[in-house]
C-alpha cells in the first residue's frame, strides 16, 4: 500500500505524556536487554531469518506474519505489505479504531520512546524534517495508505527475538510504531491482524534496521501459495543461486516501493500496444491494478476472447467488478483456466525478463462459483498512472527485493513448504 507520513500536531504528543501519568503500570521501568545471544555471532552479517506465512487472495484478501516483541516476548499477527515501509501495531495507550481484544494489544514502557533528535525519526518523516520543538520531544508518526487507511501513533524501540539461519537467536532492538488511532477505508472491513509489517523500500523498515546493526543483509522476499500460507524471509541465505530472474529497481531512494519498468503488456503471446509501464511490486494489495489504458486494453481483449466460450457475465456476483458463471459453479480456477489466455509483462530494460500471468495470477472463483477478474482499474481507486502488482499475481513465486544490488527478482516456487536451513 503506498503511503504518506507526517509530523502530528504537539497535541498528540500532549495526549501521549497524559497517558503515562494516568496509566503508570502501563510504562513500567522494566530493564531493556540488547542483543541475546547463544551461539558465537562473529559470523552473523548476512545471515536469515524465515517465517511460516498465514493467509490467501481470497477470501481473506491478506497474507500475514506471527512476530514477537517485546520482553518478555508476545506474539503479534502482522500484515505483509512491501508498499510501505514503517511497522507498526495497535496500541493500548488506549486504542481507538483497534480491532483486537485489549489484552492482546501491544503495551508501550515509557523507556521505549523515540525522541525526535533519534535518526529513526528523522529518516520516518524524509524529505521532510520532523517539526519538534525540542530533540527531547517524542517522534509522532502518521501513515496514510492509498486506501484511504490510516495509522497514527508515536514510534517507539522494542526487542524482536528471532533465531537466524546461522543458528544464533538474538533480540535486536528495533523502531516500529506504536499505533493508538487506526482509520479504516468505509469500502473495507478493519483488518484482522495486530498490525501492519511495513518491508518497503526505505530507511525504517525492519530489514533495513537489522542491515544497520549487522544481522542481515538488506535482502527480503516471500513466497505466496495460492493454496493460503507461504514464507517470508528477511536476509539472503534462501535465495536461489539460479532461476531467478531480476530486474532494477527503478523507484528514487526516497519512494517508499519498489518499482520497475517500463514494461510492456501482452496478451496470449501477442503485445497489447501498452509499453511504458512502470510496475510495483506491492504485497500489501491483494489484486493486481492497471492503470486506465492497461487496465481496459486486457479487459476488452480477455471478452473478445471469451467469444463462444461457455462463460456468461455474472453481473449479480459483486465480489470484484467483472465474473462470469458457467452451466454450473466452479470449484476453482483449474476448471475455468483453459478459456483464458495467459497474460505477460515484459520488461523491457533486461533481456529476456518476463513476469508470466496464467489465470491462476489474476483469476478468483468466488463463493458462488463464479469466477472473477483480479485486475483492477487502478484509476477508481485513486492510484492514477501507478500500476500494482498485487498478491494474486505474485501467488506460487519467491519473489526477492535485493535491495543491495538494487534489484528486483523472481522465480515459480513451491510456496507449501518452507526452505531448509
Amino acid at each position: 500500500m503506498t503511503k504518506t507520513t507526517q509530523r502530528m500536531k504537539a497535541l498528540m504528543g500532549f495526549i501521549f505524556l497524559v497517558l503515562f501519568a494516568t496509566f503508570p503500570a502501563c510504562f513500567s521501568q522494566d530493564s531493556q536487554f540488547a542483543h541475546v545471544l547463544t551461539k558465537s555471532t562473529s559470523n552473523r552479517f548476512g545471515s536469515s531469518a524465515i517465517f511460516p506465512v498465514q493467509g490467501n487472495v481470497y477470501p481473506l484478501g491478506y497474507y500475514s506474519v506471527h512476530l514477537k516483541i517485546g520482553n518478555p516476548p508476545k506474539v503479534y499477527d502482522l500484515d505483509i505489505d512491501t508498499g510501505s515501509d514503517f511497522t507498526w501495531v495497535q496500541c493500548d495507550a488506549p486504542c481507538t479504531g483497534c480491532t483486537k481484544p485489549r489484552d492482546l494489544l501491544y503495551k508501550p514502557k515509557q523507556n521505549n520512546l523515540v525522541n525526535c533528535v533519534d535518526p529513526v525519526c528523522a529518516a520516518m518523516h524524509l524529505p521532510g524534517k520532523p517539526k519538534c520543538k525540542d530533540p527531547k520531544e517524542q517522534c509522532d508518526y502518521q501513515v496514510n495508505y492509498a486506501d484511504q487507511g490510516s495509522s497514527l501513533g508515536v514510534i517507539i524501540k522494542d526487542n524482536f527475538p528471532l533465531r537466524l539461519f546461522n543458528g544464533s537467536n538474538i533480540a535486536p532492538r528495533l523502531a516500529f510504531g506504536c499505533g493508538y488511532n487506526q482509520k479504516y477505508s468505509g469500502s473495507h472491513s478493519p483488518p484482522s491482524t495486530a498490525g501492519v509489517l511495513g518491508l518497503g523500500n526505505g530507511k525504517v523498515n525492519i530489514v533495513s534496521q537489522l542491515r544497520n546493526i549487522g544481522i542481515t543483509k538488506n535482502v527480503l522476499g516471500h513466497c505466496l501459495s495460492g493454496r493460503g500460507g507461504g514464507f517470508l524471509f528477511f536476509g539472503d541465505d534462501y535465495v536461489p543461486s539460479s532461476g531467478i530472474v531480476w530486474t532494477p529497481i527503478t523507484s528514487n531512494p526516497t519512494d517508499k516501493h519498489y518499482s520497475s519498468g517500463p514494461a510492456e503488456l501482452v496478451f496470449g503471446g501477442t503485445s497489447t500496444g501498452v509499453k511504458g509501464l512502470t510496475m510495483i511490486f506491492d504485497s500489501g494489495s491483494s489484486y493486481t491494478y492497471f492503470n486506465s489504458q492497461a487496465y481496459q486494453a486486457t479487459v476488452n481483449l480477455i471478452k473478445k476472447d471469451l467469444n463462444g466460450k461457455p462463460l456468461k457475465d455474472a453481473a449479480e456476483d459483486k465480489s470484484l467488478s467483472i465474473c462470469w458463471k458457467g452451466k454450473k459453479p466452479f470449484k476453482s480456477v483449474g476448471d475455468v483456466k483453459n478459456y483464458f489466455k495467459p497474460l505477460v509483462l515484459s520488461f523491457t530494460n533486461a533481456k529476456n525478463v518476463q513476469l508470466q500471468l496464467s489465470p491462476e495470477a489474476y483469476l478468483i472463483v468466488t463463493r458462488h462459483g463464479n469466477v472473477c477478474l483480479g485486475i483492477l482499474n487502478g484509476h477508481e481507486v485513486g492510484l492514477g498512472n501507478l500500476n500494482l502488482i498485487g498478491d494474486i499475481s505474485m501467488q506460487d513465486k519467491m519473489v526477492v527485493y535485493d535491495n543491495e544490488k538494487r534489484q528486483i527478482g523472481w522465480a515459480p516456487a513451491n510456496c507449501d513448504r518452507l526452505p531448509k536451513s
